[in-house]
Protein backbone atom coordinates (compact mmCIF):
# COMPACT_ATOMS: atom_id res chain seq x y z
CA UNK A 1 0.00 0.00 0.00
CA UNK A 2 0.86 3.40 -1.12
CA UNK A 3 2.04 6.19 1.51
CA UNK A 4 -0.99 8.30 0.39
CA UNK A 5 -3.43 4.79 0.30
CA UNK A 6 -2.37 4.19 4.10
CA UNK A 7 -3.36 8.12 4.62
CA UNK A 8 -6.95 7.89 2.69
CA UNK A 9 -7.61 4.67 4.83
CA UNK A 10 -6.42 6.22 8.34
CA UNK A 11 -8.70 8.89 7.42
CA UNK A 12 -11.94 7.13 6.95
CA UNK A 13 -11.51 4.93 9.90
CA UNK A 14 -10.92 8.19 12.15
CA UNK A 15 -13.39 10.59 11.16
CA UNK A 16 -15.95 7.61 9.88
CA UNK A 17 -19.43 7.99 11.81
CA UNK A 18 -19.63 4.01 11.84
CA UNK A 19 -17.19 2.34 14.03
CA UNK A 20 -14.95 0.26 12.34
CA UNK A 21 -13.12 -3.04 12.78
CA UNK A 22 -10.04 -4.24 10.84
CA UNK A 23 -8.83 -7.60 12.08
CA UNK A 24 -6.35 -9.97 9.90
CA UNK A 25 -7.22 -13.62 8.85
CA UNK A 26 -6.53 -15.11 12.22
CA UNK A 27 -8.42 -12.30 14.66
CA UNK A 28 -5.74 -9.76 15.40
CA UNK A 29 -7.02 -6.56 15.89
CA UNK A 30 -5.32 -4.21 13.26
CA UNK A 31 -7.46 -1.01 13.86
CA UNK A 32 -10.51 0.40 14.79
CA UNK A 33 -12.13 3.74 14.76
CA UNK A 34 -11.89 5.87 17.88
CA UNK A 35 -15.31 6.22 18.26
CA UNK A 36 -15.47 2.67 18.77
CA UNK A 37 -14.08 2.72 22.05
CA UNK A 38 -16.99 4.43 23.92
CA UNK A 39 -19.58 1.73 22.11
CA UNK A 40 -17.13 -1.25 23.57
CA UNK A 41 -15.70 -0.63 26.47
CA UNK A 42 -12.08 -0.55 26.01
CA UNK A 43 -9.75 1.51 24.48
CA UNK A 44 -8.21 1.93 21.19
CA UNK A 45 -5.39 0.74 22.12
CA UNK A 46 -6.29 -2.18 23.84
CA UNK A 47 -8.36 -2.95 21.55
CA UNK A 48 -5.88 -3.17 19.31
CA UNK A 49 -3.48 -5.75 21.94
CA UNK A 50 -6.11 -8.51 21.21
CA UNK A 51 -8.33 -10.40 18.94
CA UNK A 52 -12.04 -11.13 18.19
CA UNK A 53 -11.88 -14.36 19.59
CA UNK A 54 -10.81 -12.93 23.15
CA UNK A 55 -12.99 -9.86 22.52
CA UNK A 56 -16.25 -12.50 22.07
CA UNK A 57 -15.10 -14.89 25.10
CA UNK A 58 -14.75 -12.03 27.29
CA UNK A 59 -18.58 -10.54 26.39
CA UNK A 60 -17.60 -7.47 24.68
CA UNK A 61 -18.64 -8.87 21.46
CA UNK A 62 -21.45 -11.24 21.81
CA UNK A 63 -20.97 -12.30 19.21
CA UNK A 64 -18.23 -11.76 17.22
CA UNK A 65 -19.62 -10.57 12.98
CA UNK A 66 -15.88 -10.95 12.06
CA UNK A 67 -15.61 -14.43 13.28
CA UNK A 68 -18.46 -15.15 11.17
CA UNK A 69 -16.64 -13.84 8.16
CA UNK A 70 -13.96 -16.35 8.88
CA UNK A 71 -15.92 -19.64 9.81
CA UNK A 72 -18.07 -18.86 6.12
CA UNK A 73 -15.81 -16.69 4.19
CA UNK A 74 -19.30 -14.64 3.10
CA UNK A 75 -19.90 -11.08 4.20
CA UNK A 76 -22.21 -11.13 7.36
CA UNK A 77 -24.81 -8.97 9.18
CA UNK A 78 -25.74 -9.59 12.82
CA UNK A 79 -27.54 -8.08 15.99
CA UNK A 80 -24.49 -7.47 18.43
CA UNK A 81 -24.33 -6.58 22.33
CA UNK A 82 -21.88 -5.00 23.03
CA UNK A 83 -19.63 -4.88 27.06
CA UNK A 84 -21.19 -1.51 27.65
CA UNK A 85 -24.55 -3.12 27.47
CA UNK A 86 -25.65 -1.27 23.92
CA UNK A 87 -27.11 -3.13 20.97
CA UNK A 88 -25.68 -2.14 17.67
CA UNK A 89 -25.92 -3.45 13.73
CA UNK A 90 -22.68 -5.47 12.80
CA UNK A 91 -21.94 -5.45 9.37
CA UNK A 92 -18.60 -7.67 7.95
CA UNK A 93 -16.80 -8.08 4.59
CA UNK A 94 -13.81 -10.24 3.78
CA UNK A 95 -10.73 -9.32 2.37
CA UNK A 96 -9.25 -11.45 -0.26
CA UNK A 97 -6.19 -12.08 -1.70
CA UNK A 98 -4.50 -14.33 -4.32
CA UNK A 99 -7.71 -16.09 -3.49
CA UNK A 100 -7.14 -16.45 0.10
CA UNK A 101 -8.51 -14.68 3.21
CA UNK A 102 -6.42 -11.79 4.18
CA UNK A 103 -8.48 -9.82 6.48
CA UNK A 104 -12.29 -8.72 7.72
CA UNK A 105 -13.64 -5.25 7.43
CA UNK A 106 -16.11 -4.81 9.71
CA UNK A 107 -18.69 -1.76 10.75
CA UNK A 108 -20.79 -1.33 13.16
CA UNK A 109 -23.88 1.06 13.99
CA UNK A 110 -25.23 2.23 17.14
CA UNK A 111 -29.13 1.70 17.58
CA UNK A 112 -29.50 4.97 19.15
CA UNK A 113 -27.89 6.25 15.82
CA UNK A 114 -30.39 4.73 13.97
CA UNK A 115 -33.06 6.31 15.59
CA UNK A 116 -31.79 9.99 15.55
CA UNK A 117 -31.21 9.25 11.90
CA UNK A 118 -35.05 8.56 11.58
CA UNK A 119 -35.55 11.64 13.46
CA UNK A 120 -33.55 13.74 11.06
CA UNK A 121 -35.44 12.17 8.25
CA UNK A 122 -38.70 13.67 9.52
CA UNK A 123 -37.31 16.86 10.43
CA UNK A 124 -36.20 17.35 6.90
CA UNK A 125 -39.57 16.07 5.44
CA UNK A 126 -41.04 18.38 7.95
CA UNK A 127 -39.17 21.72 6.83
CA UNK A 128 -39.48 20.58 3.31
CA UNK A 129 -43.51 20.75 3.66
CA UNK A 130 -42.95 24.17 5.23
CA UNK A 131 -41.00 25.79 2.28
CA UNK A 132 -43.86 24.76 0.40
CA UNK A 133 -46.25 26.37 2.57
CA UNK A 134 -43.81 29.80 3.32
CA UNK A 135 -43.48 29.83 -1.04
CA UNK A 136 -47.29 29.17 -1.88
CA UNK A 137 -46.03 25.98 -4.31
CA UNK A 138 -48.57 23.92 -1.84
CA UNK A 139 -51.53 26.23 -3.32
CA UNK A 140 -49.86 25.57 -7.38
CA UNK A 141 -52.93 25.49 -9.31
CA UNK A 142 -53.97 22.77 -11.77
CA UNK A 143 -52.13 19.81 -9.56
CA UNK A 144 -55.00 18.04 -9.57
CA UNK A 145 -55.53 18.05 -13.32
CA UNK A 146 -52.06 16.72 -13.39
CA UNK A 147 -52.52 13.28 -10.51
CA UNK A 148 -55.38 11.04 -12.85
CA UNK A 149 -57.01 9.58 -10.21
CA UNK A 150 -55.73 10.19 -7.34
CA UNK A 151 -56.86 12.68 -4.74
CA UNK A 152 -54.77 15.37 -2.92
CA UNK A 153 -57.22 17.85 -1.42
CA UNK A 154 -55.50 17.70 2.07
CA UNK A 155 -52.44 19.86 2.23
CA UNK A 156 -50.43 17.24 3.51
CA UNK A 157 -51.18 15.07 0.29
CA UNK A 158 -50.90 17.87 -1.98
CA UNK A 159 -47.17 18.62 -0.41
CA UNK A 160 -46.86 14.65 -1.21
CA UNK A 161 -47.71 15.04 -4.69
CA UNK A 162 -45.31 18.03 -5.34
CA UNK A 163 -42.29 15.99 -3.42
CA UNK A 164 -43.06 13.28 -6.19
CA UNK A 165 -43.43 15.59 -9.01
CA UNK A 166 -39.72 17.41 -7.94
CA UNK A 167 -37.92 14.04 -7.89
CA UNK A 168 -39.40 12.43 -10.61
CA UNK A 169 -37.09 13.61 -13.00
CA UNK A 170 -34.17 12.02 -11.26
CA UNK A 171 -33.02 8.40 -10.79
CA UNK A 172 -33.09 8.60 -7.24
CA UNK A 173 -34.60 5.57 -5.45
CA UNK A 174 -37.69 6.19 -3.69
CA UNK A 175 -38.92 4.62 -0.95
CA UNK A 176 -43.12 4.72 -0.16
CA UNK A 177 -43.77 4.35 3.29
CA UNK A 178 -47.24 3.67 4.62
CA UNK A 179 -49.99 1.63 5.83
CA UNK A 180 -52.04 -0.80 3.91
CA UNK A 181 -54.12 0.69 1.12
CA UNK A 182 -53.15 3.93 1.41
CA UNK A 183 -52.01 4.17 -2.12
CA UNK A 184 -48.50 3.44 -2.62
CA UNK A 185 -48.82 1.83 -5.65
CA UNK A 186 -50.87 4.61 -7.41
CA UNK A 187 -48.12 7.63 -6.07
CA UNK A 188 -45.66 5.09 -7.71
CA UNK A 189 -46.82 4.64 -11.17
CA UNK A 190 -47.64 8.26 -11.12
CA UNK A 191 -43.66 9.54 -10.39
CA UNK A 192 -43.38 6.98 -13.37
CA UNK A 193 -46.04 9.18 -15.06
CA UNK A 194 -44.36 12.52 -14.32
CA UNK A 195 -41.09 10.64 -14.88
CA UNK A 196 -38.29 10.79 -18.45
CA UNK A 197 -39.42 7.10 -18.58
CA UNK A 198 -42.85 7.85 -18.73
CA UNK A 199 -43.01 5.62 -22.14
CA UNK A 200 -41.22 2.94 -20.89
CA UNK A 201 -43.10 -0.15 -18.83
CA UNK A 202 -43.78 0.10 -15.15
CA UNK A 203 -43.62 -3.15 -13.65
CA UNK A 204 -45.33 -3.98 -10.45
CA UNK A 205 -44.11 -6.96 -8.37
CA UNK A 206 -45.07 -7.77 -4.91
CA UNK A 207 -42.27 -9.24 -3.15
CA UNK A 208 -44.36 -10.88 -0.48
CA UNK A 209 -46.53 -13.02 -3.33
CA UNK A 210 -43.28 -14.68 -4.84
CA UNK A 211 -42.62 -17.64 -3.10
CA UNK A 212 -38.47 -18.06 -2.24
CA UNK A 213 -38.51 -20.79 -4.28
CA UNK A 214 -39.04 -18.97 -7.47
CA UNK A 215 -37.54 -15.60 -6.66
CA UNK A 216 -34.22 -15.87 -8.88
CA UNK A 217 -36.06 -17.45 -12.03
CA UNK A 218 -39.18 -14.66 -11.91
CA UNK A 219 -36.89 -11.72 -10.87
CA UNK A 220 -33.49 -12.67 -12.78
CA UNK A 221 -35.12 -14.60 -15.67
CA UNK A 222 -33.55 -18.17 -16.81
CA UNK A 223 -31.96 -19.16 -20.56
CA UNK A 224 -32.87 -22.73 -21.69
CA UNK A 225 -32.06 -25.60 -19.86
CA UNK A 226 -31.49 -24.09 -16.51
CA UNK A 227 -33.66 -25.83 -14.62
CA UNK A 228 -36.34 -29.11 -15.28
CA UNK A 229 -39.34 -27.20 -16.37
CA UNK A 230 -37.48 -24.26 -18.19
CA UNK A 231 -39.21 -22.66 -21.00
CA UNK A 232 -37.75 -23.13 -24.58
CA UNK A 233 -35.49 -20.44 -25.06
CA UNK A 234 -35.68 -19.11 -21.95
CA UNK A 235 -37.29 -15.97 -20.30
CA UNK A 236 -36.36 -12.43 -18.93
CA UNK A 237 -36.86 -11.84 -15.57
CA UNK A 238 -39.06 -9.17 -14.11
CA UNK A 239 -36.21 -6.87 -13.73
CA UNK A 240 -35.19 -6.90 -17.70
CA UNK A 241 -39.06 -6.40 -18.35
CA UNK A 242 -38.33 -3.01 -16.79
CA UNK A 243 -35.87 -2.03 -18.93
CA UNK A 244 -35.97 1.79 -19.96
CA UNK A 245 -38.60 1.83 -17.30
CA UNK A 246 -39.68 1.93 -13.57
CA UNK A 247 -39.41 -0.83 -11.43
CA UNK A 248 -41.99 -1.08 -8.43
CA UNK A 249 -41.27 -3.30 -5.65
CA UNK A 250 -44.35 -3.67 -3.25
CA UNK A 251 -43.84 -5.21 0.68
CA UNK A 252 -39.81 -4.88 0.01
CA UNK A 253 -40.17 -5.75 3.83
CA UNK A 254 -41.36 -9.36 2.89
CA UNK A 255 -38.19 -10.19 0.97
CA UNK A 256 -35.94 -13.31 2.77
CA UNK A 257 -32.80 -11.84 3.72
CA UNK A 258 -30.94 -14.08 1.15
CA UNK A 259 -33.06 -12.44 -1.96
CA UNK A 260 -32.09 -9.28 -0.26
CA UNK A 261 -28.28 -10.20 -0.79
CA UNK A 262 -28.99 -10.83 -4.70
CA UNK A 263 -31.15 -7.98 -4.57
CA UNK A 264 -28.18 -5.30 -3.38
CA UNK A 265 -25.56 -6.94 -5.88
CA UNK A 266 -28.19 -5.93 -8.76
CA UNK A 267 -28.50 -2.69 -7.38
CA UNK A 268 -24.93 -2.17 -6.65
CA UNK A 269 -23.48 -3.65 -10.13
CA UNK A 270 -26.45 -2.49 -12.49
CA UNK A 271 -26.54 -6.17 -14.25
CA UNK A 272 -28.61 -9.13 -13.81
CA UNK A 273 -27.14 -12.74 -14.66
CA UNK A 274 -30.09 -14.99 -15.86
CA UNK A 275 -30.22 -18.47 -13.93
CA UNK A 276 -28.04 -21.10 -15.64
CA UNK A 277 -25.80 -18.15 -17.95
CA UNK A 278 -23.10 -16.83 -17.39
CA UNK A 279 -23.06 -13.63 -19.31
CA UNK A 280 -24.31 -10.29 -17.29
CA UNK A 281 -27.04 -8.37 -18.86
CA UNK A 282 -26.41 -4.52 -18.47
CA UNK A 283 -29.82 -2.89 -16.72
CA UNK A 284 -31.36 0.43 -17.03
CA UNK A 285 -34.46 1.11 -15.17
CA UNK A 286 -35.76 3.86 -12.09
CA UNK A 287 -36.07 1.54 -9.01
CA UNK A 288 -38.96 2.45 -6.39
CA UNK A 289 -39.83 0.43 -3.20
CA UNK A 290 -42.87 0.19 -0.95
CA UNK A 291 -43.57 -1.09 2.30
CA UNK A 292 -45.89 -1.12 5.32
CA UNK A 293 -43.82 -2.33 7.52
CA UNK A 294 -40.97 -0.59 9.87
CA UNK A 295 -37.77 -1.02 8.00
CA UNK A 296 -35.48 0.26 10.73
CA UNK A 297 -37.07 -2.19 13.30
CA UNK A 298 -36.42 -5.20 10.97
CA UNK A 299 -33.03 -4.16 10.80
CA UNK A 300 -32.82 -3.89 14.79
CA UNK A 301 -34.41 -7.49 14.85
CA UNK A 302 -31.78 -8.86 11.99
CA UNK A 303 -34.52 -9.23 9.14
CA UNK A 304 -32.98 -6.68 7.29
CA UNK A 305 -30.05 -5.66 5.65
CA UNK A 306 -28.35 -2.71 6.65
CA UNK A 307 -26.59 -1.91 3.86
CA UNK A 308 -29.76 -2.77 1.74
CA UNK A 309 -31.67 -0.25 3.63
CA UNK A 310 -29.27 2.20 3.16
CA UNK A 311 -29.80 1.93 -0.34
CA UNK A 312 -33.21 2.24 -0.33
CA UNK A 313 -33.88 5.07 1.70
CA UNK A 314 -32.56 7.64 -0.47
CA UNK A 315 -36.00 9.70 -1.03
CA UNK A 316 -38.63 8.59 1.65
CA UNK A 317 -41.90 9.63 1.32
CA UNK A 318 -44.53 8.63 3.95
CA UNK A 319 -48.16 8.63 2.94
CA UNK A 320 -50.20 9.66 6.33
CA UNK A 321 -53.39 6.58 6.96
CA UNK A 322 -56.75 8.32 5.50
CA UNK A 323 -58.06 8.82 9.07
CA UNK A 324 -55.26 11.59 9.54
CA UNK A 325 -56.85 13.11 6.17
CA UNK A 326 -60.55 12.94 6.12
CA UNK A 327 -60.28 15.87 3.28
CA UNK A 328 -59.40 13.26 0.94
CA UNK A 329 -62.20 10.92 2.00
CA UNK A 330 -65.25 13.37 -0.51
CA UNK A 331 -62.88 13.43 -3.78
CA UNK A 332 -62.36 9.23 -3.22
CA UNK A 333 -66.07 8.37 -2.82
CA UNK A 334 -66.77 10.93 -5.79
CA UNK A 335 -63.91 8.76 -8.21
CA UNK A 336 -65.09 5.45 -6.72
CA UNK A 337 -68.89 6.26 -7.61
CA UNK A 338 -67.90 7.12 -10.61
CA UNK A 339 -66.15 4.39 -11.44
CA UNK A 340 -68.92 1.62 -10.08
CA UNK A 341 -71.43 3.64 -11.62
CA UNK A 342 -69.69 3.06 -15.04
CA UNK A 343 -69.22 -0.31 -14.89
CA UNK A 344 -72.80 -1.35 -13.97
CA UNK A 345 -74.71 1.03 -16.42
CA UNK A 346 -76.67 2.56 -13.07
CA UNK A 347 -76.60 6.20 -11.82
CA UNK A 348 -76.64 5.50 -8.24
CA UNK A 349 -76.03 8.47 -5.79
CA UNK A 350 -74.89 8.66 -1.88
CA UNK A 351 -77.63 9.27 0.98
CA UNK A 352 -77.55 11.72 3.27
CA UNK A 353 -76.76 9.39 6.15
CA UNK A 354 -74.21 7.66 4.54
CA UNK A 355 -71.79 10.38 4.42
CA UNK A 356 -71.79 10.35 8.64
CA UNK A 357 -70.60 6.91 8.64
CA UNK A 358 -68.11 7.49 5.30
CA UNK A 359 -66.56 10.15 7.28
CA UNK A 360 -66.63 9.14 10.72
CA UNK A 361 -64.97 5.40 10.28
CA UNK A 362 -61.08 5.16 11.13
CA UNK A 363 -60.67 2.89 7.85
CA UNK A 364 -58.08 0.96 9.23
CA UNK A 365 -57.66 -0.73 5.47
CA UNK A 366 -57.43 2.88 4.32
CA UNK A 367 -58.16 3.58 0.31
CA UNK A 368 -58.34 -0.18 -0.48
CA UNK A 369 -60.97 -0.46 2.48
CA UNK A 370 -63.35 2.09 1.32
CA UNK A 371 -63.38 1.37 -2.20
CA UNK A 372 -64.50 -1.84 -1.27
CA UNK A 373 -66.71 -0.52 1.45
CA UNK A 374 -68.98 1.35 -1.20
CA UNK A 375 -68.81 -1.21 -4.08
CA UNK A 376 -70.17 -3.82 -1.23
CA UNK A 377 -73.02 -1.18 -0.82
CA UNK A 378 -73.34 -0.17 -4.20
CA UNK A 379 -74.53 -3.69 -4.93
CA UNK A 380 -76.00 -4.18 -1.91
CA UNK A 381 -78.28 -1.16 -2.34
CA UNK A 382 -81.89 -2.10 -3.92
CA UNK A 383 -82.90 1.09 -5.26
CA UNK A 384 -80.66 4.43 -6.78
CA UNK A 385 -79.55 5.33 -3.13
CA UNK A 386 -77.01 4.27 -1.28
CA UNK A 387 -77.91 4.28 2.28
CA UNK A 388 -74.62 2.29 3.46
CA UNK A 389 -76.87 0.50 6.27
CA UNK A 390 -79.26 -1.67 4.23
CA UNK A 391 -77.72 -4.87 5.93
CA UNK A 392 -79.73 -3.94 9.13
CA UNK A 393 -76.69 -2.36 10.95
CA UNK A 394 -77.75 0.55 13.21
CA UNK A 395 -75.84 3.76 12.75
CA UNK A 396 -73.88 4.41 16.36
CA UNK A 397 -75.47 7.62 17.81
CA UNK A 398 -72.14 8.73 19.24
CA UNK A 399 -70.52 9.09 15.92
CA UNK A 400 -68.69 12.72 15.85
CA UNK A 401 -67.64 13.33 11.92
CA UNK A 402 -66.65 16.10 9.68
CA UNK A 403 -68.87 15.74 6.71
CA UNK A 404 -68.58 17.18 3.48
CA UNK A 405 -70.47 19.97 2.26
CA UNK A 406 -73.47 19.73 0.40
CA UNK A 407 -74.08 16.65 3.13
CA UNK A 408 -74.60 16.99 6.38
CA UNK A 409 -77.32 16.67 8.30
CA UNK A 410 -79.99 19.09 10.12
CA UNK A 411 -79.16 17.56 13.53
CA UNK A 412 -75.46 16.98 15.30
CA UNK A 413 -74.43 13.98 16.51
CA UNK A 414 -75.45 13.36 19.65
CA UNK A 415 -72.08 13.58 22.30
CA UNK A 416 -70.22 16.12 20.54
CA UNK A 417 -68.53 19.01 22.50
CA UNK A 418 -68.30 22.00 20.41
CA UNK A 419 -68.79 25.47 21.54
CA UNK A 420 -70.61 28.74 20.53
CA UNK A 421 -69.67 28.93 17.56
CA UNK A 422 -67.00 27.31 16.86
CA UNK A 423 -66.69 25.39 13.58
CA UNK A 424 -66.32 21.48 13.18
CA UNK A 425 -62.51 21.93 11.57
CA UNK A 426 -61.62 24.44 14.86
CA UNK A 427 -63.03 21.99 17.53
CA UNK A 428 -61.43 19.23 15.77
CA UNK A 429 -58.33 20.95 15.74
CA UNK A 430 -58.66 21.95 19.74
CA UNK A 431 -59.68 18.55 20.54
CA UNK A 432 -55.96 17.02 18.59
CA UNK A 433 -54.25 19.78 20.53
CA UNK A 434 -55.42 18.97 23.89
CA UNK A 435 -54.70 14.98 23.17
CA UNK A 436 -51.15 15.47 22.03
CA UNK A 437 -50.33 18.19 24.62
CA UNK A 438 -51.24 15.54 26.98
CA UNK A 439 -49.19 12.88 25.75
CA UNK A 440 -45.87 15.36 25.52
CA UNK A 441 -46.22 15.47 29.20
CA UNK A 442 -46.55 11.73 29.27
CA UNK A 443 -44.55 10.10 26.98
CA UNK A 444 -40.80 10.66 25.91
CA UNK A 445 -40.73 10.34 22.47
CA UNK A 446 -42.45 11.27 19.06
CA UNK A 447 -42.38 7.07 18.47
CA UNK A 448 -43.94 6.27 21.64
CA UNK A 449 -46.91 9.00 20.87
CA UNK A 450 -46.78 7.26 17.47
CA UNK A 451 -47.54 3.81 18.74
CA UNK A 452 -50.08 5.31 21.39
CA UNK A 453 -51.96 6.66 18.28
CA UNK A 454 -51.61 4.62 16.09
CA UNK A 455 -50.35 6.83 13.53
CA UNK A 456 -46.90 7.03 11.82
CA UNK A 457 -43.83 8.92 13.70
CA UNK A 458 -42.98 11.83 10.92
CA UNK A 459 -47.01 12.09 11.19
CA UNK A 460 -46.33 13.02 15.41
CA UNK A 461 -44.07 15.59 14.39
CA UNK A 462 -45.35 17.35 11.24
CA UNK A 463 -48.60 17.82 14.10
CA UNK A 464 -46.39 18.42 17.42
CA UNK A 465 -44.68 21.21 14.91
CA UNK A 466 -48.22 22.51 13.24
CA UNK A 467 -50.06 22.72 17.29
CA UNK A 468 -46.22 24.51 18.52
CA UNK A 469 -46.10 21.51 21.06
CA UNK A 470 -42.32 20.30 21.98
CA UNK A 471 -42.04 16.59 24.02
CA UNK A 472 -41.29 17.47 28.12
CA UNK A 473 -37.32 16.52 28.10
CA UNK A 474 -38.07 16.37 31.88
CA UNK A 475 -39.98 13.05 31.76
CA UNK A 476 -38.31 10.31 33.85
Amino acid sequence: MSEIDGLILRTIIETAHDHFFVVDADGRVLDVSPAAAAVYGMSREALCRTTVQALEAQGVLKPSVSLEVMRTGKPAQLMQETGTGRRVVAQAHPVFRAGRLAAVVSRSMDLTDLQLLQEEYALLQQRFSDHLRRSGVADEPGLETELDDLEVRSGVMREIALLIRRVAPTEATVLMLGESGVGKTAFARQLHRWSPRREGPFIDVNCGAIPESLFESEMFGYRHGAFSGAAPGGKAGLMEQAEGGTLFLDEIGELPLPMQTKLLKVIQDGTVTRLGDTRPRQLDFRLVVATNQDLARRVEAGLFRLDLYYRLNVIPVTLPPLRERREDIPGLVERQLERLNRRYGRHKIIAREAWQELMGRDWPGNVRELENWLERAWLSAPDDVIRGRDRGEDVPRDVMAPVPSGHRGDDAPAGTSIAPGESLKAALARTEREILAGLCGELPSTYAIADRLGISQPSVVRKLRQHGLRIDRGIS
